[in-house]
C-alpha cells in the first residue's frame, strides 16, 4: 500500500501515527508530496479527484481517501481495536470527529493566511475558524476527560494531531491558556513514540 504523505498535514499525521500504534508501518509505503489547495500535486490528482491527502492506494480495490475512511479501514485490516463495539463506538467516532473538525478550522486559517492574497484577506474569517476551534477545545476541556483518560482509540489519536497541529501553525495564540487538563494530557499522549516519530517540527 502507499500513502499520499506530507508531514506538515494533521490529517495524514492521524493515520501515519495509527500505523506507528499498530506496529505496521512496514506494510504502507510513504510517498511524500508537495501539493496545495492551489497547485495539486499531478499523481496525487490521479490517485484523488479531490487532491486532497491523505489518499491510500492498495495493491486491489479502489484508492481511499478522507482520513476517517482510511484509518477505519487500517484498523479493520490489521484489528487493531482502535474503534470499539457497542456503545462506545460513537463516543470514539465523535471525538474523532471534534478533533478533524478542529484541525479543519486550523488548517483553514492558514490557508487564508497562505494562499490567499493579503489584501484580500479575511480577519472576520479567521477569527470565526478560531471561535470554532475554541469551542472545540473547551470541549475538550470540560465534557471528553474521562474519555481521554481511558483506553487508547482513534479518537485520542485524532484529538493528538490536532492540538499538535495548533502548536506547529497557531503557537501564538496560547490555546493552553485556561486548558489545564487537556494541556496535561496532551503532554503525556504526546510522548507516546508514535507521536515522536511524526513530530512535523522535528
Amino acid at each position: 500500500m502507499k500513502l499520499y504523505h506530507s508531514p506538515a498535514s494533521p490529517f495524514v499525521r492521524k493515520v501515519v501515527v495509527l500505523l506507528y500504534e499498530l506496529e505496521k508501518t512496514e506494510a504502507v509505503e510513504l510517498a511524500t508530496i508537495t501539493t496545495t489547495a492551489m497547485a495539486s500535486d499531478a499523481s496525487l490528482m490521479a490517485a484523488n479527484p479531490l487532491a486532497r491527502i491523505p489518499a491510500l492506494e492498495r495493491p486491489e480495490g479502489v484508492t481511499l481517501y478522507d482520513s476517517r475512511v482510511i484509518t477505519t479501514y487500517l484498523d479493520d485490516l490489521f484489528e487493531g481495536g482502535m474503534y470499539p463495539s457497542g456503545a462506545s463506538r460513537w463516543e470514539v467516532m465523535t471525538l474523532e470527529a471534534t478533533g478533524d473538525g478542529l484541525m479543519d478550522s486550523a488548517v483553514s486559517m492558514v490557508y487564508e493566511i497562505r494562499l490567499r492574497d493579503p489584501a484580500h484577506q479575511s480577519e472576520a474569517w479567521i477569527e470565526a475558524q478560531w471561535a470554532k476551534v475554541e469551542r472545540a477545545l473547551d470541549a475538550l476541556n470540560t465534557r471528553w476527560m474521562g474519555h481521554l483518560s481511558g483506553p487508547v482509540s482513534m479518537g485520542h489519536i485524532s484529538v493528538a494531531c490536532a492540538l499538535g497541529y495548533l502548536d506547529f501553525r497557531h503557537d501564538a495564540r496560547g490555546w493552553r491558556q485556561g486548558r489545564e487538563a487537556l494541556a496535561s494530557w496532551y503532554e503525556g499522549f504526546a510522548a507516546r513514540p508514535s507521536m515522536v516519530a511524526t513530530d512535523p517540527t522535528a
